[in-house]
């Protein structure tokens, strides 16, 4: 009988971002407080003597079905280190726009490991932490799929439960940003102290409080880069109801943050309304235990 699995790949937001040193092999250690949004991909896995993909939804066309795809590669790393030679077919639905700093590839391929997990019975005592770090910086991140502390390169992790119901806006000009470029423009100036964080926020406005405090270091040189990022921010800005506004990781996507779903959701209507050519969508963040929302 044919095994279906099918899961969602949350988008993965930046909520401050800092940059705090750098190793001598040239990767950026960061401080991060990580949130997870119910906007994102959908990924369906079915067994298969073989691993294959194909991809649908509004950003398909942006992206390689081959062998170097992240998806594929979770799934591969998964069987061989598993010691499995099963394989699985892919489908996915990509919905979150390409290259732009909320974490859609990671999170593709943090979903694939763990459908694959289930559709072959690997082990729990499997552990996939250092596996996915090796796929990229935010797969392991991704893996928890709910509010986190991360640290390091990013595979320095504890669990955030403080976080206040709250809603979103995610709006990205539509101009793909490559983190390796945003990071080539960026110029260390911040010191290494970690940054303290409550316990637990009540409120959303408590939250945005806090985090006037803290910002997104890679801000500066990702405007540097895409100047429209500025725009998407001020925009978000001037939505009733919003709290604050800033870019998520190396960007072009930036968020604002919401203490109701009405002024969200309707703010996201008036603002694509506006801006046509823009990705805008609503949400709220959330934890994502397993791979569906």
């Amino acid at each position: 009988m044919t095994i279906r699995l099918a899961g969602f790949a949350p988008a993965k937001i930046n909520l401050f971002l800092h940059v705090t040193g750098k190793r001598a092999d040239g990767y950026h250690l960061l401080d991060s407080l990580v949130a997870f949004v119910d906007i994102g991909d959908r990924l369906i896995a079915t067994d298969a003597p073989d691993f294959s993909l194909d991809i649908t939804g509004p950003y398909a066309a942006m992206l390689d079905a081959g062998p170097e795809n992240l998806v594929l590669k979770a799934a591969r790393f998964v069987a061989r280190h598993a010691g499995t030679k099963n394989g699985a077919a892919f489908v996915l639905e990509k919905n979150l726009p390409v290259a732009s700093g909320i974490g859609g590839g990671s999170s593709d391929a943090a979903t694939a490991m763990l459908l694959v997990r289930k559709l072959w019975n690997v082990s729990a005592s499997f552990d996939d932490t250092v596996l996915a770090a090796e796929l990229g910086a935010d797969v392991p991140v991704c893996l928890k799929r709910r509010p986190m502390r991360m640290n390091g390169i990013g595979e320095t992790l504890q669990f955030y439960d403080g976080l206040p119901q709250t809603f979103i806006i995610l709006a990205n000009p539509g101009v793909p940003l490559s983190t390796k470029d945003v990071f080539q423009r960026f110029r260390m100036t911040r010191s290494s102290v970690r940054e303290e964080i409550p316990v637990s926020f009540s409120t959303a406005e408590q939250l945005v409080q806090f985090l006037t405090t803290t910002q997104n270091d890679l801000a500066g040189p990702a405007v540097e880069a895409v100047p429209a990022i500025g725009d998407v921010v001020t925009a978000l800005r001037e939505i009733p109801g919003c709290l604050t506004a800033r870019l998520s990781g190396s960007g072009p996507t930036c968020f604002g943050l919401f203490a109701t779903a009405e002024a969200a959701f309707s703010g996201a209507a008036e603002l694509s309304a506006k801006q046509p050519n823009w990705w805008v969508q609503a949400g709220q963040l959330g934890t994502f235990p397993d791979t569906n929302p």
